[in-house]
């Protein structure tokens, strides 16, 4: 079965009704002063090491408040953001061809990595065209993260030699740990994983290159308290969650 047109826009509308309930709920919940209400996030997979352990933290130090979170593909991240299905959305490539806020959350560089045992892996200071020459792990197409590799390569005159395409920063990783290729990643993409020492931060002309993580919502949205509260709690903490320090360092 499929809904007509008429259909999908009787369910747009029942959709901005509940959403327009619900925000009226969380305003009634701030000003009777009370810590509840909910918080809907949706991230893009480069923000996907992050985001959940800002939003366990958060809901840690305000247990009343429901939280979900959604990590989704470029494209789709964006389509919800247009369709503003959730609070917030994070992620490292906001769009340039809509009107949002955009607001820094934490500095998310790209650098390269190969697996530890890589030749490139003890060289210093390797030129970039001596690392373009090697096989390539790419993140899919349309992805922020390709979009990233392929302005890095571009900008130095070099062609991507793409050995493996794959959907998602854990495939990349597998991949590298196999020893398939290099690749290009935030460096949080790999964090606190215990594979971890098995790959490298290469030295690699032009790398680390300085990119942010970003909260985006649409222009002209009111924020629920939830909502404000946490961003002003990733501002204050997002950099000590990154460094993997525990509450209070």
């Amino acid at each position: 079965m499929h809904p007509t047109q008429a259909g999908r826009a009787l369910h747009a509308a029942c959709q901005e009704i509940f959403r327009a309930l619900t925000d009226a709920e969380d305003r009634l919940d701030d000003i009777r002063g009370n810590a509840m209400g909910s918080l809907h996030v949706a991230s893009g997979t480069v923000g996907a090491w992050l985001a959940p352990r800002l939003l366990t933290e958060f809901a840690r130090a305000r247990p009343g408040i429901d939280v979900t979170l959604q990590v989704k593909s470029r494209k789709e991240l964006f389509g919800r953001l247009s369709a503003n299905l959730d609070d917030l959305y994070i992620c490292a490539n906001p769009p340039q061809d809509a009107d949002v806020v955009v607001q820094r959350i934490v500095p998310n560089p790209i650098v390269a990595f190969a697996r530890s045992d890589h030749p490139l892996a003890a060289a210093g200071a390797v030129p970039f065209e001596r690392f373009a020459r090697e096989p390539l792990l790419a993140r899919e197409p349309g992805s922020g993260t390709r979009m990233t590799t392929e302005r890095i390569y571009a900008a130095r005159g070099a062609t991507p030699h793409i050995r493996m395409e794959l959907g998602s920063n854990e495939a990349v990783k597998e991949a590298l740990l196999s020893g398939l290729g290099v690749s290009v990643l935030s460096r949080h993409a790999i964090g606190l994983a215990p594979d971890a020492p098995r790959l490298s931060v290469l030295d690699v002309e032009g790398f680390p290159l300085e990119a942010h993580l970003h909260f985006v919502y649409p222009v002209g949205k009111q924020l629920s308290g939830v909502a404000r509260a946490f961003m002003e709690f990733s501002r204050t903490e997002a950099k000590r969650i990154a460094a993997g320090a525990p509450a209070g360092a």
